[in-house]
């Protein structure tokens, strides 16, 4: 064993030895990695020494030349520690454009603050920070840190282009591992197999690229991973404190999960007693899952608690009881004892969690998610259950954790499943509209909008988070009008599987219609002009990944000052694509402008090669919301 690690030692030498014999002047940069770029990686390796179930060592050194003020976040080094990850050493140095070192990192400017939120009560989590602060463009940092890591739960990426507007020179990651350990890893658009060495007393794999060009961002592209290089890296067998497991498939992951956190759903007695006293002559199911998953919004609040394995073990139910609070993991597990104690079977759900969060790698199975949350199987349908939130109605799981992979866990392991997909007939926002026009141009509006499912997401988010005094606020800028004034505003909420917000305003925008002289100039769309569109479709390079879908539709009416007549009225639009519908009818009637707009868009993934016919297919809505009617004076 010893003979093995001065063996790496030795290795280690040589790879920082030879790295560090490296020109940076801005000259040497070859210039097809110039356009587009905000920042150059210099030179990248990455290696990779596990030597073990429980022990992996990282080293990291790269250069990066900032090449103006656009690169400039590229420029600082931060690294996470806690109590499974252990920062050796940081050394660091900065270069002018001629490639001349002119400053060394000092230990004692290296920053080190805590890397808790302000929701969390315990967490270890801490960030180590340092920044040249340079501003004398070009200049090149160069950065070199040892990790250790205590126990290997996880392994680190290798995605070269780190970022849009970032070039590559070149990067290299090389893992070294000992011969009876299996390392599992998983390409994206790298097009041949790692080298592969047998060396004395270990195995080695290594990734390498040169001059990899910056990557301009476009809207609506897939995941970053998938449209550039990257390497993803996974133990099999892995220790972490006392704790082994095996994550070479989903079953196992699950597994080491439900052993993790075995025996942590014994409830008090107290709690046992109001479990029966609630549930006990309630004869439907579902009703009991609803009356203790609103016992437990009622009585818990979330607060993190991340402290070494605590960060996936969870408290167990009886903390939960006493306190009143807990994570997503501890609030999951007392709602799974709740339910258990009921007599319901649930499962302890493992998911990746955040908006359009739809990139968990289903084949590639390893710690990938951040977030817990409860699923219960039912005869008819499945009822999931989001435990961090006081206020989400139970069955209703938001763009936060729908439409994507969780893993179910219970003591035969775990099984991959996916959460509800919430349809564009789901996720409706339906809006009416009574106005009217005086001669001056004001417009005085009464609307009212009903917003389901996805669509009443972040509102909701807003009602539950300020006062009234703040949404007034956020409503004077909220709105697409260049001067109005909000007189009155309501909001309810019924809750739901698909939970609905009602929205009403009162409002008065001058100058709304544009007069001049005998003419009035109108849009009847008043608030709900798209923004969508799709610049330089035709020299767009990656596909299409358009997000959750949706359906809006408007009901407008307009009453007219007196003494006007129609001039000019847009013809009736009616779009219908792959990519989704629009209708558009505008009727002229006693004075009043009648219109109805009806738009519904699809999700999905496209070929680039549709790109063009989106982008059609946006700028004819984009036109189409705009249009204007006029109308003139009668003598």
């Amino acid at each position: 064993m010893k003979k093995y690690l001065i063996t790496m030692l030795l290795n280690s030498a040589y790879f920082f030895t030879a790295f560090a014999q490296n020109n940076y002047d801005v000259k040497l940069i070859p210039a097809e990695l110039l356009p587009h770029a905000n920042v150059v990686k210099r030179l990248e390796e990455i290696q990779v020494e596990i030597k073990g179930p429980g022990k992996a060592v990282l080293f990291n050194k790269y250069a990066v030349t900032i090449l103006n003020a656009g690169g400039e976040a590229a420029a600082a080094l931060t690294e996470n520690y806690d109590q499974f990850i252990s920062i050796r050493s940081i050394d660091g140095s900065l270069y002018d454009a001629n490639g001349k070192k002119i400053k060394s990192l000092k230990k004692s400017e290296v920053q080190d603050f805590t890397g808790s939120s302000e929701s969390s009560l315990a967490d270890d989590a801490r960030i180590k920070h340092h920044n040249f602060n340079c501003k004398m463009y070009p200049y090149t940092v160069e950065y070199q840190t040892e990790i250790e890591l205590k126990g290997v739960f996880y392994l680190p990426r290798w995605l070269p282009v780190e970022d849009e507007n970032y070039s590559v020179e070149k990067s290299k990651l090389t893992v070294q591992f000992p011969p009876d350990y299996t390392l599992r890893f998983k390409a994206f658009n790298y097009g041949k197999e790692p080298q592969k060495t047998i060396l004395k007393e270990s195995q080695q794999y290594e990734w390498n690229v040169e001059k990899l060009p910056a990557i301009e961002s476009e809207r609506f592209q897939p995941e970053w991973y998938e449209i550039t290089t990257a390497v993803f890296l996974a133990p099999s067998n892995f220790e972490i404190q006392q704790f082994t497991g095996d994550m070479s498939n989903w079953q196992g992951f699950g597994k080491f999960i439900y052993l993790l956190n075995n025996g942590r759903d014994v409830l008090p007695a107290n709690i046992k007693q109001q479990v029966h006293a609630l549930t006990d002559n309630v004869s439907s199911s579902r009703e009991k899952i609803k009356i203790l998953y609103e016992y437990l919004q009622k009585n818990t609040r979330y607060i993190s608690i991340q402290l070494g394995i605590g960060g996936w073990q969870t408290f167990d139910a009886a903390y939960v009881a006493t306190k009143a609070y807990g994570d997503c993991k501890a609030l999951s597990n007392y709602m799974y004892s709740l339910l258990k104690e009921a007599g319901i079977k649930s499962f302890y759900t493992l998911i990746k969690a955040g908006q359009n969060k739809n990139s968990l790698l289903s084949d590639f199975p390893s710690n990938q998610f951040n977030h817990i949350i409860v699923c219960v199987p039912q005869p008819k349908d499945t009822i999931w259950l989001e435990c961090t939130s006081q206020t989400l109605p139970m069955g209703y799981l938001s763009g936060f954790t729908s439409n994507r992979c969780a893993l179910l866990v219970d003591e035969n392991g775990g099984v991959l499943v996916r959460t509800p997909n919430y349809q564009k007939n789901d996720n409706l926002q339906t809006r009416k509209i009574i106005a009217s026009v005086n001669e001056e141009g004001k417009l005085t509006a009464g609307i009212e909008t009903k917003y389901r499912a996805q669509q009443q997401d972040e509102l909701q988010g807003m009602l539950d988070a300020v006062n009234k005094e703040k949404i007034a606020e956020i409503l004077k800028e909220e709105l697409n009008l260049p001067s109005y004034n909000i007189t009155s505003f309501n909001y309810a909420s019924e809750k739901g599987q698909l939970p609905v917000v009602t929205e009403k305003l009162e409002l008065t925008a001058n100058n709304y219609c544009i007069i001049t002289g005998k003419r009035l100039f109108i849009s009847p769309n008043i608030l709900n002009k798209s923004q969508l569109k799709l610049t330089n479709a035709d020299k767009r390079k990656f596909d299409l990944k358009l997000p959750y879908e949706f359906t809006d539709i408007d009901s407008v009416e307009i009453k007219l000052p007196a003494g006007y007549t129609p001039e000019s009225i847009p013809a009736n639009m009616s779009v219908d694509t792959k990519f989704g519908t629009y209708n558009a009818i505008i009727k002229i009637s006693d004075g009043k402008i009648l219109y109805i707009r009806n738009f519904q868009r699809n999700s999905g993934l496209y070929p680039v090669a549709e790109a063009v016919a989106l982008a059609e297919f946006f700028s004819k809505i984009y036109s189409a919301d705009r249009a204007s009617l006029v109308f003139v004076k009668k003598e």
